[in-house]
């Protein structure tokens, strides 16, 4: 029986692979500082011989990346690009968009989305706070939606961050940007011939993560709660734990069933195989880690 890490990728093959990562947090989570060093030697905007700003030379690397666009329901769909995964619920409604890409991306994004149909954007979820699933907030209020998510993503929108792991300092969010609808614990929406079911999830990658189930369709997108054949990124400095990762999981495969389509943070469109892989990855490191801290072993 294959061993619970053995289908996720090594550190080199992961390097090796850096473009499959693209759109995503998870590549200068590996590479601290990367965007600086790259800054440093060419790449990226800069402006005179000031250096480039890290984040913004990684927005620019995210947004480069296509976007594709994969049919999951008759007016459901996933857009995978310039910053994770985006699901779009289109009908007489409105468009229901869940998560929206980096910032210099939305030319890409508002082609995609009238690329679904004539219908305008209604309402926005985000399902955490981070920047590549928060960018285009403002863009599409600005066009007529709502931002909805959970109450902290709002309060962590507002806020000054320091990233130490990748090197970025995170300034907080323009008015426009943050959401104007937010929930506690559970939100329902009827909409365009299904049945959406909202919830907050406990701290697992961040304290604001939230899950959105689409019923009618069978489909769930379980937010960076879920990284599909990829290492997460766990932003401890907002709540982020990998015991509350592995509860996280918990919760979304009892949700799933067996043709359930499960849409992670990073990675291509998984199933519930997919997400217990993934749980068995995460279980078997944090009883791995605890082990050595029990017996005494220092960081190094």
């Amino acid at each position: 029986m294959d061993s619970p890490t053995k289908k996720f990728y090594s550190r080199r093959e992961v390097l090796r692979g850096a473009t499959v990562l693209a759109g995503s947090a998870f590549l200068p989570s590996l590479l601290p500082n990367a965007a600086a060093r790259m800054a440093a030697v060419g790449y990226g905007p800069q402006t005179g011989t000031a250096p480039a700003d890290p984040l913004a030379t990684i927005r620019a690397m995210f947004a480069a990346i296509p976007i594709q666009s994969q049919k999951l329901t008759d007016n459901l769909t996933l857009l995978s690009g310039p910053g994770g995964n985006v699901a779009v619920l289109s009908g007489r409604d409105g468009k229901v968009v869940v998560d929206t890409f980096v910032a210099p991306a939305w030319p890409k994004v508002k082609e995609a989305l009238n690329a679904l149909g004539i219908e305008p954007v209604k309402t926005v979820v985000n399902t955490h706070w981070h920047y590549d699933h928060t960018d285009n907030n403002a863009s599409l209020h600005e066009a007529g939606a709502t931002v909805l998510a959970h109450e902290n993503s709002k309060a962590r929108m507002s806020e000054t961050h320091e990233l130490a792991v990748l090197g970025l300092k995170i300034l907080p969010s323009p008015a426009d940007a943050l959401p104007q609808q937010t929930f506690k614990d559970t939100l329902k929406l009827d909409v365009n011939g299904d049945h959406l079911n909202l919830a907050h999830l406990p701290p697992a990658h961040t304290d604001t993560d939230l899950y959105v189930h689409f019923e009618k369709a069978d489909v769930l997108h379980a937010g960076d709660c879920f990284f599909n054949g990829n290492y997460p990124y766990i932003d401890a400095g907002t709540g982020g734990k990998i015991g509350g990762m592995v509860a996280a999981a918990e919760k979304l495969l009892a949700l799933a069933g067996r043709n359930t389509k499960i849409i992670p943070g990073h990675g291509p469109l998984g199933n519930k195989t997919d997400l217990e892989k993934f749980r068995d990855m995460l279980a078997t490191a944090q009883d791995r880690v605890q082990k050595l801290k029990s017996s005494g072993k220092s960081i190094d």
